[in-house]
């Protein structure tokens, strides 16, 4: 695709955001992140919609990208600039016959599904975890030689995420990654001293 992707990229957790979830995003945004995926997976289709709604017109504000996670219906709808599937959503493929001005991105795990992931079409992908996370603790993080080969192999943008902070993120740049993604990353200051793992 034509337009470059911003390096930095912040994934929405409700649960971690706190009481006030558009504060805690207008913090997250006036940092400087240019693209924002809203990963909401607990929300019926409605209250997904009108979420999704004011995000929109809060990423605008701010001139970021706003990808929704899953739901190509509702970044339809909401006039978002994309989607982030799955290994198990909608084929790449299939999304962008329906919609090819979406920028697609993709949960990769391994090199095969970034392999696989490339071919269907996707904008970028998205490897985790690298290191140990909050968020799945029970997965066995990647490391860094993996993030390596990935890269090495993929022609499209590679973001290193699970358990990343701000001084691994020279690690990730040595290792190849595009950019990287996550939560609790960009949270550490939006919280009063708050500081959580990606």
């Amino acid at each position: 695709m034509d337009r470059s992707l911003p390096r930095l990229y912040a994934i929405t957790d409700r649960q971690r955001y706190g009481e006030d979830f558009i504060k805690t995003l207008r913090k997250v945004l006036s940092k400087g992140i240019k693209m924002v995926q809203l990963r909401e997976k607990s929300l019926s289709a409605y209250d997904y919609y009108k979420l999704a709604l004011e995000v929109r017109n809060i990423t605008k504000e701010f001139g970021a990208l706003l990808l929704i996670n899953d739901r190509v219906d509702i970044a339809l709808a909401v006039g978002a600039d994309g989607v982030h599937l799955p290994k198990d959503g909608l084929p790449p493929r299939v999304v962008k016959e329906l919609s090819p001005d979406l920028i697609v991105g993709f949960s990769a795990h391994s090199l095969e599904e970034a392999l696989r992931a490339q071919e269907e079409g996707v904008d970028f992908i998205t490897l985790s975890p690298i290191f140990k996370t909050s968020s799945h603790p029970e997965v066995e993080p990647l490391g860094l030689t993996p993030l390596k080969e990935v890269s090495e192999r993929l022609s499209i943008p590679v973001y290193a995420l699970g358990g990343i902070r701000w001084e691994r993120i020279k690690l990730c740049y040595k290792n190849g990654a595009y950019g990287v993604a996550g939560i609790g990353l960009f949270l550490e200051d939006a919280h009063s001293g708050r500081r959580s793992d990606s």
